[in-house]
């Protein structure tokens, strides 16, 4: 929204303009889904803009864990699997 100052928003979100200013540099990685929702709002975010502003404020998903390695049969096991 062109002209919307700190204040404005923070206000218009229901929160403190400290805690804005935090969010806003990456300060606070804990920002809840309302406060999040109640921005969006405050800043008439389209729904792709909305989604963006989640994926912002959450980062990027953890990398999925190994997978745990796979152990070949011993020579006299793998035959009693193919009778």
């Amino acid at each position: 929204m062109a002209g919307l100052r700190r204040e404005e928003l923070a206000q218009l979100a229901g929160v403190s303009v400290s805690y804005y200013i935090r969010l806003e540099q990456g300060q606070s990685a804990n920002a809840s889904d309302e406060v999040l929702a109640a921005l969006a709002r405050a800043l008439r975010l389209s729904d792709r803009e909305r989604q963006h502003l989640f994926a912002l404020a959450r980062g990027p998903a953890p990398a999925a864990p190994p997978a745990p390695p796979v152990e070949a049969a011993r020579p006299g096991c793998a035959a009693c699997s193919t009778r």
